[in-house]
């Protein structure tokens, strides 16, 4: 009966995942359509279903909830934007779900659509239990372009007083338990100059060299970062990190560059890092700052925030990682490179860990895909949470 069970979660799981694919819901087209079908499943299971779409109606978030209103409840958070395909070299149909070897092939199958189809399997079984503690479901919009929906929601949640006890983060760890990660944070840095014949360069004021200058200074604080790595810090490198992905900027051979800016990113472990990058960075742009503006008082430079997503702190007393490790026998936790929601959880205080099915090597590729003994798994963590939302703590 259980083998049975089993085999007929793990069916609909597929049918599921399936159907989200199909959803082509690359974060600058909007996540809406797939929001409304997995609102349609949760109701239809019994939750308690809001839909929290943004300004545009283009994006939603959506919160539900199974079993009582409570304050000691579990989060299942999954994100349900995919990154595009374009340029890449697939096999199958991307927004497709193609079953080979073992394996499902598709946008989002590892990242992260097979966490949320494994918690719209699980809804109904849920909902059949005398749950003594909630189960939430969390389902953000834009975590790939910034964390922008979990952003939302976090702060929605924190205003309304929300408590729960632990949230699972089902990012793609091979069902391991991941108690911690390093902030992301994404800047563009924008110089503007003022453009002239190059056979006159004191007449004009080269955002490319003033750039260039900027970029020398961030390579030099990158640096300066690795000298403030705590002692014993388990990451790996053990400290923060910055890295500039791309400078543009000038015309031709013969042309003043009037403009140039610069994207980059800084992975802090703790927020101390990144006030530290920003205020070296901010004192020496207003020292090129008024060099420009003695040429020219319209110069400028300007740096935009894209995002700024927290790390996820491991903490020496944390029960959603407590709970998982339960829930999957791990006898540890671990650490990952990349950047997630998790912290942003984290920081409204409630206890935070990452465990999914699925790689993070097949997230963003060509031919992704999530192996089915992967979901397998995740159906089993998702069974024994149900089982212990029967019993009071």
């Amino acid at each position: 009966m259980i083998k049975a069970e089993t085999t007929d979660r793990l069916t609909r799981c597929k049918e599921i995942l399936a159907d989200l694919v199909a959803f082509p819901s690359v974060s600058a087209d909007g996540n809406r359509a797939v929001t409304d079908y997995l609102a349609r499943l949760l109701q239809a299971a019994g939750a308690r279903v809001e839909i929290m779409p943004d300004a545009t109606g283009l994006q939603a978030n959506l919160f539900a909830t199974i079993g009582p209103d409570a304050d000691d409840g579990v989060i299942l958070s999954g994100h349900t934007d995919v990154v595009p395909v374009v340029d890449q070299p697939w096999t199958f149909d991307p927004f497709t779900m193609t079953e080979a070897d073992g394996r499902l092939y598709g946008r989002g199958t590892c990242d992260m659509k097979g966490f949320v189809a494994a918690c719209a399997t699980m809804a109904g079984e849920f909902a059949q239990r005398d749950l003594k503690r909630p189960v939430h479901f969390a389902f953000t919009h834009d975590e790939e372009t910034g964390c922008f929906g979990a952003q939302r929601l976090t702060a929605q949640l924190q205003a309304r007083g929300f408590r729960a006890q632990a949230a699972i983060i089902g990012e793609p760890s091979l069902m391991q338990v991941i108690d911690g990660h390093k902030g992301c944070y994404e800047y563009t840095t924008h110089v503007i100059g003022l453009e002239g014949h190059g056979s006159s360069p004191d007449l004009g004021v080269n955002a490319v060299e003033y750039a260039a200058h900027l970029a020398l200074k961030l390579a030099c604080l990158r640096e300066d970062l690795k000298a403030r790595a705590p002692a014993g810090c388990p990451f790996d490198p053990p400290h923060s990190t910055l890295n500039i992905g791309a400078l543009r900027g000038g015309q031709v051979h013969n042309i003043i560059a009037g403009t140039a800016r610069i994207d980059w990113e800084m992975r802090p472990i703790d927020p101390d890092d990144a006030y530290f990058v920003k205020a070296e960075l901010a004192e020496f742009a207003d020292g090129l700052r008024s060099r420009m503006q003695a040429v020219h008082p319209d110069a400028d430079i300007r740096t935009d925030i894209v995002a700024e997503v927290v790390a996820l702190i491991p903490e020496t007393i944390n029960p959603a990682r407590t709970l998982a490790m339960a829930l999957t026998g791990a006898n540890g936790a671990g650490l990952v490179p990349f950047g997630t929601e998790a912290g942003l959880f984290q920081t409204i205080g409630i206890a935070s860990v990452i465990c999914g099915p699925g790689s993070i090597a097949q997230a963003h590729k060509p031919d992704e895909y999530i192996e089915i003994a992967q979901l397998g798994r995740c159906l089993d963590m998702l069974h024994r949470l149900g089982e212990s939302l029967e019993h009071t703590r």
